[in-house]
């Protein structure tokens, strides 16, 4: 169990705070676990060689963190998980002398939503570099949430992303990324196979940038087009990073709001985050682009909603650019009664034959993720 975080006054030199206006929030360097940063030649009292391999964030829930439900918004949850990605990718990334570097966020691995979090209630956002190839950082992350009334504690969250370091002199520039030290070499090998099928994901997700959301007159219920949702957004400074760039969190928090949208459209009740698929992070945005965020139902089982969220990026000011597509992904959502019970889902009526099709792919996703969890399940009766 992690430590209560110290008073800004006792605070110790490892302490950095991931935003200056919330005292409540920390990034405290944790002990290594799995991996160490590797020290190189650097010697043992140096900075390289005392850069954590894991780092914990917490911060209170506050009533401006709430979805409709009353519950904490999935895209709050999922910012946080990514600001943790972020501190500890880059710390990483800059531990030898060298080019200094952002880490920038690549992909999010599926990431389900386990349980609830509470209004009240502390996030504890634990982050850890399990993985380093030549040009790029695994981090696993996983979201407690504890009641500080009692202390109970209880897992909400599990993900795993991956960052790029970009050069501060050449933001299209990737450069090395430090190699880290495993304990068991089997840690090495497994990490491996995970950055291979996640790069061969990547490119199987390219082909899909040509699709785009188009609107229809008079849709009929539970049809495609009679949830789907766009939302513009100008990216101001509040969005960037210091070097005008979207944050990774700020672009997963918009793709699940529209995600949601699209999800309440459909059933017209309270709905909730479930889980959602990898987020693959085609190209950056920068400060002034304006962004098109679009949601599609794609499939429906009994009980959950698959939505396809895209994410398009429009240079206005600069005419040496054409309009590209930054991000997609899927989410998936459950519908809820008043009293948080799970209910049945209005089956959707795809009408195209791309909507069709759509319907096939995502019912073989809910297939493979289904007899995984089965799969996982068996061992444990």
């Amino acid at each position: 169990m992690a430590p209560p975080p110290p008073s800004p006054s006792m605070a110790p030199p490892g302490l950095i705070h991931s935003d200056p206006g919330l005292i409540d929030t920390c990034a405290l360097p944790q002990p290594p676990a799995a991996v160490t940063a590797a020290a190189g030649t650097a010697s043992m009292s140096s900075p390289a060689a005392e850069t954590p391999s894991a780092i914990q964030i917490c911060r209170i829930m506050r009533p401006d963190d709430a979805n409709v439900a009353g519950n904490v918004h999935g895209g709050t949850i999922l910012k946080m998980i990514e600001e943790a990605g972020a501190i500890i990718s880059t710390r990483h990334c800059n531990s030898q002398n060298g080019e200094r570097c952002v880490a920038a966020l690549a992909r999010v691995e599926r990431t389900d939503f386990l349980s609830p979090m509470c209004i009240g209630e502390v996030a504890h956002v634990s982050a850890e570099i399990t993985y380093t190839s030549k040009h790029s950082v695994e981090v696993q992350v996983n979201v407690m949430s504890e009641n500080i009334l009692t202390g109970t504690k209880k897992l909400t969250n599990k993900a795993t992303l991956w960052y790029v370091p970009l050069s501060l002199k050449n933001v299209d520039k990737v450069l090395e990324v430090p190699p880290v030290v495993y304990s068991r070499q089997e840690q090495e090998e497994e990490g491996r196979k995970r950055y291979e099928a996640q790069k061969l994901e990547r490119m199987e997700t390219k082909w899909r940038n040509g699709d785009i959301v188009q609107p229809a007159l008079n849709p009929e219920p539970n049809t495609v087009s009679y949830s789907q949702s766009s939302l513009i957004h100008l990216v101001g400074p509040s969005d960037c990073t210091l070097h005008g760039f979207v944050h990774g969190g700020v672009t997963m928090k918009l793709m699940d709001e529209v995600a949601g949208i699209v999800a309440a459209r459909h059933c017209k009740t309270n709905i909730v985050t479930a889980s959602v698929d990898a987020i693959n992070f085609h190209d950056k945005i920068r400060k002034g682009y304006v962004i098109t965020i679009s949601g599609r139902m794609t499939f429906t089982s009994n009980k959950s909603m698959e939505i396809e969220v895209l994410v398009d990026a429009d240079p206005v000011v600069d005419n040496s650019q054409k309009r590209y597509r930054a991000a997609s992904a899927f989410f998936t959502y459950v519908s809820l009664s008043q009293e948080g019970r799970s209910l049945p889902v209005p089956q959707l009526v795809p009408e195209t034959e791309d909507e069709k099709k759509r319907f096939e792919e995502g019912k073989g996703r809910y297939l493979q993720m289904k007899a995984k969890r089965q799969g996982q399940a068996e061992p444990q009766a």
